[in-house]
Protein backbone atom coordinates (compact mmCIF):
# COMPACT_ATOMS: atom_id res chain seq x y z
CA UNK A 1 0.00 0.00 0.00
CA UNK A 2 1.42 3.36 -1.03
CA UNK A 3 1.57 6.26 1.37
CA UNK A 4 0.80 9.59 -0.33
CA UNK A 5 1.68 12.96 1.22
CA UNK A 6 -1.29 15.07 2.36
CA UNK A 7 -0.41 17.74 -0.21
CA UNK A 8 -0.71 15.23 -3.05
CA UNK A 9 -4.08 14.02 -1.75
CA UNK A 10 -5.41 17.57 -1.45
CA UNK A 11 -4.12 18.46 -4.93
CA UNK A 12 -5.69 15.31 -6.41
CA UNK A 13 -9.08 16.09 -4.87
CA UNK A 14 -8.84 19.72 -6.02
CA UNK A 15 -7.98 18.60 -9.54
CA UNK A 16 -10.99 16.28 -9.66
CA UNK A 17 -13.30 18.97 -8.28
CA UNK A 18 -12.00 21.55 -10.77
CA UNK A 19 -12.88 19.33 -13.74
CA UNK A 20 -16.67 18.76 -13.61
CA UNK A 21 -16.59 16.85 -16.90
CA UNK A 22 -13.95 14.42 -15.65
CA UNK A 23 -14.57 11.10 -13.96
CA UNK A 24 -12.73 9.82 -10.92
CA UNK A 25 -11.35 7.08 -13.16
CA UNK A 26 -9.93 9.54 -15.70
CA UNK A 27 -8.35 11.83 -13.09
CA UNK A 28 -6.88 8.84 -11.26
CA UNK A 29 -5.41 7.55 -14.53
CA UNK A 30 -3.88 10.99 -15.21
CA UNK A 31 -2.26 10.91 -11.77
CA UNK A 32 -1.24 7.25 -11.91
CA UNK A 33 -3.24 6.22 -8.86
CA UNK A 34 -5.99 3.69 -8.23
CA UNK A 35 -9.48 5.12 -8.84
CA UNK A 36 -10.74 3.74 -5.52
CA UNK A 37 -7.94 5.60 -3.73
CA UNK A 38 -9.04 8.89 -5.28
CA UNK A 39 -12.71 8.06 -4.63
CA UNK A 40 -11.94 7.57 -0.93
CA UNK A 41 -10.10 10.89 -0.78
CA UNK A 42 -12.98 12.69 -2.51
CA UNK A 43 -15.57 11.11 -0.19
CA UNK A 44 -13.48 12.15 2.82
CA UNK A 45 -13.81 15.78 1.82
CA UNK A 46 -16.88 17.36 3.36
CA UNK A 47 -18.16 20.82 2.45
CA UNK A 48 -15.60 23.34 3.65
CA UNK A 49 -13.23 20.64 4.87
CA UNK A 50 -9.53 21.20 4.30
CA UNK A 51 -8.16 17.99 5.71
CA UNK A 52 -7.77 14.50 4.33
CA UNK A 53 -8.84 11.78 6.79
CA UNK A 54 -6.12 9.52 8.09
CA UNK A 55 -6.19 5.79 7.50
CA UNK A 56 -6.12 5.13 11.25
CA UNK A 57 -9.05 4.20 13.48
CA UNK A 58 -11.44 6.91 14.56
CA UNK A 59 -12.91 7.35 17.99
CA UNK A 60 -16.63 7.86 18.45
CA UNK A 61 -17.71 11.37 19.36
Amino acid sequence: MKNYPPEFKADAVALYESRPEATIRSVAADLGINPETLRNWVRGQGPGSTSIPSAGPTSPT
